[in-house]
């Protein structure tokens, strides 16, 4: 079996999360980075880790590295790859990048420039060029240049693995499906007491739940990746794969997970989104204002994400909310752990409990907390 170099990135702040993640694939060599964590394995590896992996955004297969000082050096750095192996004039493709601290500064014109290269080399093997489709590729290259040292990827994927296919219409600055499975990691959900979220928005973090606690593969849900594409696709690996994940996959149990959230419209978007993932029965959603919301007999896990004033609302009016939050959470959820995930720490000090833990994390280029309180 052929050793494959894989490089899968996440949110600041995750990357222990995916680590635990890769090792339970069964992926060596595992090993955290900044914003992602590197693994070896075999092409079925990869694959499966665009199956399974829960908190990736990406999965990236490496192919080459260079010093990259110029704009001359990039072009031939990326033309002197055998790109006629891996991509056909047929074929469409499009091109990432992100920069650090090089020479080269602008981004668009890096991924202009790759994007040259690697049609010029094309073009001048097979004759013909391939499209540009930046929406869905059959081939997505990254290019990660950092301190003039550039590194040129295939996105296995293909797009974001955190669109998992079951939020089409979310509410205002939804909670991305990567990140909100990431917190209930991280809030240690047993998958066995309640698990409640009082502001549940377009539902993303009962429906992370949900897919955790049945067993489903998040890709499983819209199981359409860019490698699927390629011209070294194994389709029975992969028929074997989606196999295993189907027979994997268990009925969620009733009276398990709970969303709720005041807005109406927002619920019947949980509601949605829910029947997409094919758990729509399984979650009990209510339309409750937090403060009068009754706890399930019981213990259990609360983990929100109340607005914090970056997009949604006004931070005067929102000082008041948070107050109510850590009041309810005194005297209606005794018994319980509570998580409060914010990216506003003056306002996360409203809420007058003291946490028991504090964990840095990255909503987009905002920085946040996630904060545990243990009601006793």
């Amino acid at each position: 079996m052929n050793k494959i170099d894989f490089f899968a990135t996440t949110a600041k702040g995750l990357e222990d999360v995916l680590v635990d993640e890769l090792k339970a694939l069964g992926c060596r060599n595992v090993k955290a980075g900044n914003g992602g964590v590197a693994f070896t394995g075999s092409m079925a590896d990869g694959y499966r880790a665009c199956l399974w992996l829960r908190t990736a955004n990406r999965v990236l297969l490496p192919v080459k590295s260079f010093h990259c000082p110029s704009q001359d050096a990039l072009y031939e750095g990326v033309y002197s790859l055998a790109w006629e192996d891996r991509l056909t004039p047929e074929m469409t493709m499009a091109v990432d990048a992100n920069l650090r601290d090089s020479e080269i500064t602008h981004s668009r014109f890096a991924a202009l420039k790759t994007k040259d290269a690697i049609v010029d080399r094309i073009r001048d093997r097979c004759g013909e060029r391939p499209n540009v489709e930046p929406k869905d590729p059959d081939l997505r290259i990254n290019l990660h240049l950092a301190r003039n040292q550039c590194t040129v990827s295939l996105d296995l994927a293909g797009t974001g693995m955190h669109r998992r296919g079951y939020r089409r219409d979310p509410t205002i600055a939804p909670l991305k499906e990567t990140l909100a499975a990431g917190l209930v990691a991280l809030s240690e959900w047993d998958c066995q007491s309640h698990f409640v979220d009082p502001m549940c928005g377009s539902g993303s973090l009962p429906l992370e739940a949900a897919l955790l606690a049945s067993d489903t593969a998040s890709g499983l849900l819209s199981p359409n990746f860019g490698f699927q594409r390629w011209p070294d696709f194994d389709s029975t690996v992969w028929k074997h794969l989606l196999e295993d994940a189907e027979q994997r996959r268990r009925q969620l149990r009733a009276n398990l997970i709970f969303g709720s959230d005041r807005d109406r419209r927002a619920l019947e978007l949980s509601r949605r989104n829910a029947e997409r993932a094919g758990i729509g029965s399984s979650i009990r959603w209510s339309q409750h204002d937090f403060a009068k919301l009754d706890p399930p007999a019981g213990q259990g896990t609360l983990l929100c994400n109340p607005p914090y004033g970056e997009r949604i609302g006004d931070e005067d009016k929102l000082e008041d909310f948070y107050r109510k939050i850590g009041d309810t959470l005194k005297q209606r959820w005794t018994g319980w752990t509570a998580w409060v995930f914010t990216g506003n720490l003056p306002l996360a000090k409203r809420i007058g409990l003291k946490p028991s833990l504090r964990i840095v994390l990255y909503n987009g280029p905002i920085e946040c907390r996630l904060l545990k309180f243990e009601l006793y």
